[in-house]
């Protein structure tokens, strides 16, 4: 996930590449004449990195609808799909982040009631997350906004070759 001095980051990056160009045109030209792929490669790099922020931040709008987080609904997300019990290290080997991270997420989603810690019955030193019937409904209306956003998402990419976009955007996660 971007956080903010990330987007700023690349508001600023931006904004000096903007900058250089507008005062600079003929250099910019020379430059762009003696290594063309470069400023092609800068322009697709940074126009990804606006994409996602743009699809990030619709995405975190809509779920503060409901006052939740992307992280918050992705756990909710899961453990509602794991309809049992998970333990803190599966979730967070599931969500790609480290146990502690995990472990002060389930804390927040706990103190708002969406979460309840339980007894791991193969382990008495081991807890286990589920999700309260709270959980359940929040993540679900958050499921409904985010599905919005996609609709919008999908909307926006009409008239796209969207199997070309697909295969340049895995070419660039391998």
């Amino acid at each position: 996930m971007l956080d903010i001095h990330r987007r700023g980051m690349y508001y600023s990056v931006m904004k000096e590449v903007g900058t250089a160009r507008s005062t600079n045109a003929s250099a910019a030209q020379a430059s762009k004449a003696a290594k063309p792929s470069t400023g092609a490669i800068d322009e697709v790099m940074f126009a990804l990195m606006q994409a996602a922020g743009a699809v990030e931040r619709r995405l975190e709008e809509a779920l503060a609808q409901v006052d939740l987080s992307m992280p918050k609904f992705r756990a909710l997300t899961y453990l509602v799909r794991a309809g049992d019990p998970v333990s803190l290290g599966e979730c967070a080997a599931n969500m790609t982040c480290v146990r502690s991270n995990i472990t002060q997420l389930v804390d927040r989603l706990e103190a708002e009631g969406l979460v309840r810690r339980v007894e791991d019955p193969n382990d008495r030193r081991g807890v286990r997350a589920m999700v309260t019937p709270l959980g359940m409904e929040r993540q679900a209306a958050g499921a409904k906004l985010v599905e919005q956003v996609q609709k919008q998402f999908a909307k926006s990419l009409s008239g796209v070759d969207r199997d070309a976009l697909t295969r340049a955007l895995e070419a660039v996660t391998r």
